[in-house]
């Protein structure tokens, strides 16, 4: 049936109206949590001798781990730094940004850099996105709840090896998958020496990711107010408009979480590959990790070095910018 022009007028001012009601309630509530803020603020004291006393034993006690953190994290940070500006670390010849720009010319570097990041920008994403379906979907009423679950986590309970021996059966040239496409009159494909080989790496990426992923998501899910998803639908708010605009801005936080978490681990996904292919895969599975492991294995201290400075840059950039974006986005939740 179709509707006249009067009933969309009236759905688009219902649908302001949802809006401009959740969002003076998140105002609101943010407001009600500063002036709360400013209620509890306890005045300034002296310092007693027991506070003083508790204080020092603090330091006393964080002292091992400092010490570790410095000697194991800060220290090798600054010799990388080191490294990375000198010509070799026996002459130590002061020689500027010659590293970087020899790093930044190598074929080999300029590879490995274009698929990781191609890599990372298909595979992070579809983890974001799908384990927060998936915990969409398990939060609804179905049956099996608590087996899906478990069938889902499975992955994270089996060993890499085991892993890469069963996606080298699956991706084999004589493989399952191969067995599988040929009943549909597809040629064989030779999957791991192939353009399409990353395919078989982020289909692994995301079978071993999803799980975990997925109960963050259920967890954040969980603690949106139920009050104010009531109040919405009381104002004849649609399911979406729930959840875009009002889960969503709950599950900010986590959302930037398990993109950091998934970006982590797609440097973390060598292990794999290295596993079925070697030092020097085919030229789309030729990552920065194995650009690392085999300038390593050269002893090659300064282009390494200038390599993971870049590699570190690249990843505190895209990590700032989710943390402005989430910032920007939820920060009418925090009180």
């Amino acid at each position: 049936m179709k509707l006249s022009l009067g009933d969309k007028i009236n759905q688009v001012k219902d649908i302001s109206k949802v809006k401009n009601s959740v969002n003076s309630y998140l105002t609101r509530n943010a407001r009600i949590g500063h002036n709360n803020a400013g209620m509890k603020a306890i005045p300034k004291t002296k310092m007693t001798k027991k506070t003083r006393r508790e204080m020092i034993s603090s330091w006393i006690f964080l002292t091992p781990s400092l010490v570790g953190v410095g000697v194991f994290f800060v220290l090798p940070f600054f010799v990388v730094i080191f490294y990375s500006i000198v010509n070799n670390p026996i002459q130590k010849e002061f020689v500027g940004f010659d590293n970087f720009v020899r790093v930044w010319n190598n074929q080999a570097f300029q590879l490995a850099a274009s698929n990781t990041a191609k890599f990372s920008l298909i595979a992070v994403p579809l983890a974001v996105v799908l384990s927060l379906i998936l915990a969409i979907v398990m939060e609804s009423k179905i049956p099996f709840k608590s087996g899906f679950r478990s069938f889902f986590l499975s992955p994270m309970m089996v060993p890499t090896a085991s892993i890469v021996l069963i996606w080298q059966v699956l991706f084999h040239y004589n493989g399952l998958v191969n067995v599988l496409i040929g009943h549909f009159g597809v040629d064989k494909i030779d999957w791991l020496k192939s353009a399409d080989a990353q395919i078989v790496i982020i289909v692994l990426f995301l079978w071993k990711n999803l799980g975990y992923n997925m109960i963050l998501f259920m967890a954040a899910l969980s603690s949106v107010p139920k009050d104010l998803i009531e109040v919405a639908r009381l104002e004849s708010a649609s399911e979406f408009q729930i959840f875009w605009t009002i889960k969503m801005r709950y599950l900010s936080s986590t959302v930037l979480f398990v993109t950091i978490m998934s970006l982590i681990n797609s440097f973390k996904v060598f292990r794999e590959i290295y596993l079925m292919t070697g030092d020097y895969p085919y030229d789309t599975l030729y990552m920065m990790q194995h650009f690392m492991n085999n300038t390593f294995a050269s002893v090659d201290y300064q282009k390494l070095s200038a390599a993971a400075i870049i590699m570190a840059l690249v990843i505190v950039i895209l990590v700032a910018i989710m943390f402005i974006t989430e910032d920007r986005y939820g920060k009418d939740i925090e009180g």
